[in-house]
């Protein structure tokens, strides 16, 4: 019987997931399907266990709901996901005389950091400005703490940066890290060396609205949106007419799509595959 795997969000309209999975699915031979579901975010709890019920064999879960799910008790977080406090893939796995157990990890934070290092990026030791404060600022901004960067948090709602920022130093108290609002935001980008959009500012079909004003970028920054559509966000593009280097959150979706497959199969999937689908979908 196919197995069944899917993407839940609010909006999803917009997701390229089913695309990417099937097509790796499909050069596999496994005999598997992936879906998008519009769930809202009062609804999650009766998604997952209905979707657990039916035996899918994962979800993805994004905007709004990464967040949403640390509070079910029916997920049960890994530590990683547990400590950021957002999950972004479920697995859902026959464990014992238990039953079946429905797992939460989060993989955001590894296909940011793999989407950078494509573009040889350094983490270590730069100056990295996130502005957002939702569940993939809150993923991205654990690894990089982690991984040796000093971090800012920009959020229009300041209490929520500085509370997310607090969270992260809690964890790690030798991460530099600290949380501020969008007042003074130029000044920051123009110190920064990585700019990293973790909102949906500038996604489908909202495309000439940006983060920044495009005169704070300049040419020693790396540009990384985590909006993939458009593949060119406006951000992008005014990164790219700056002499910055731009990262397009495609590769974010790809590397993060990449690690919740091997989580629920097994099997190293097919990322170059995966790239060359979502990049065709972007009309590349």
């Amino acid at each position: 019987m196919k197995k069944v795997f899917g993407v839940f969000g609010d909006p999803i309209g917009h997701s390229l997931s089913p695309l990417m999975h099937n097509a790796a699915f499909s050069a596999l031979a496994l005999d598997c399907a992936y879906h998008a579901f519009r769930v809202r975010p009062e609804k999650l709890e009766k998604a997952v266990l209905g979707a657990e019920a039916m035996g899918f064999g994962g979800v993805n879960l994004t905007v709004p709901l990464k967040e949403k799910a640390l509070e079910l008790d029916c997920i049960e977080p890994d530590p990683l996901a547990k400590k950021i406090g957002a999950v972004n893939t479920l697995v859902f796995r026959e464990e014992g005389e238990g039953g079946r157990k429905i797992r939460g990890y989060n993989t955001d934070g590894l296909g940011a950091k793999q989407a950078l290092l494509d573009f040889a990026v350094e983490i270590k030791g730069s100056k990295i400005l996130i502005v957002g404060a939702g569940g993939a600022a809150r993923a991205i901004g654990f690894r990089f703490v982690e991984d040796g960067a000093e971090v800012i948090i920009a959020n229009r709602t300041e209490k929520k940066a500085i509370a997310l920022a607090g969270d992260i130093a809690g964890t790690m108290p030798e991460g530099r890290i600290r949380g501020t609002g969008l007042s003074g935001l130029d000044t920051l980008v123009r110190e920064a060396d990585v700019l990293i959009n973790a909102t949906t500012l500038g996604m489908y079909p909202n495309l000439n609205t940006s983060i920044v004003d495009a005169g704070a970028l300049h040419p020693d920054l790396a540009v990384f949106d985590i909006v993939y559509n458009p593949l060119q966000t406006k951000l992008l593009k005014d990164a790219e007419a700056a002499g910055a280097k731009a990262v397009s959150g495609a590769m974010m979706l790809v590397y993060q799509g990449a690690e919740a497959f091997r989580l629920w199969t097994g099997i190293e999937p097919p990322v170059e595959l995966m790239k060359k689908t979502v990049l065709e979908a972007l009309g590349t």
